[in-house]
């Protein structure tokens, strides 16, 4: 086993253990791993696999969640959203194992982000439509890896890649209802993948033992 990848067990993609990322200050380290399915005419699809990253001085924040079980880490709400306000960076690799379009890509993440943020601000649209911008007209083939990197909880970086670490950044997303929302899709108590936030509560739970 190369232990400089971690595999998710459903789609078989591998992830690096560790990602160096434009934009981000230091090296981020594999928290847990995870996949997204949508249901079409009753058959289950596996749209992507999904790594969670994170510096790792985040532990060093979490000491209050020290020594608890996967699953009591999994039901407090309250370890993602400290996790979300540490000030440290955190980075979602998303790999699509279909060849999707961009905007239906983009249309079924904006139906998942749009109804978390109650009240859209003009700075909440402004970012909404430069986030949809990255991925109008855009075919994204299987294996491409999409980076959702939260640099703090105001500014989130989009990084597009057909095929491993991207080299650039596709757009800077400026807006902390946007950032929060789209940290609630993949972490908050009702996530879009249940696989990856049980993935990383059992990495925090053996890195905080």
């Amino acid at each position: 086993v190369n232990s400089d990848f971690a595999e998710e067990p459903a789609t078989k993609v591998k992830f690096q253990t560790s990602l160096s990322l434009p934009g981000c200050s230091s090296t981020l380290s594999l928290l847990g791993t995870g996949y997204r399915e949508k249901v079409f005419a009753i058959i289950g699809v596996k749209v992507y696999a999904a790594g969670l990253y994170a510096n790792q001085s985040v532990f060093t924040k979490l000491d209050a969640w020290s020594g608890l079980s996967s699953a009591e880490l999994q039901k407090d709400s309250s370890l993602f959203d400290a996790i979300f306000q540490a000030p440290v960076e955190k980075s979602l690799n998303i790999v699509l194992v279909r060849d999707i379009d961009g905007k239906t890509f983009w249309d079924a993440l904006d139906e998942a982000v749009s109804p978390r943020i109650s009240s859209p601000t003009q700075v909440d649209e402004s970012a909404l439509s430069t986030f949809r911008s990255v991925f109008q007209g855009r075919p994204l083939k299987k294996g491409t890896s999409i980076f959702l990197t939260w640099l703090d909880t105001t500014n989130v970086l989009v990084c597009i890649s057909p095929d491993g670490v991207p080299s650039s950044v596709d757009a800077t997303i400026e807006s902390s209802n946007v950032a929060s929302a789209l940290f609630d899709v993949f972490l908050g108590g009702n996530p879009v993948s249940p696989s990856l936030k049980s993935s990383a509560s059992n990495g925090l739970a053996a890195a905080l033992k």
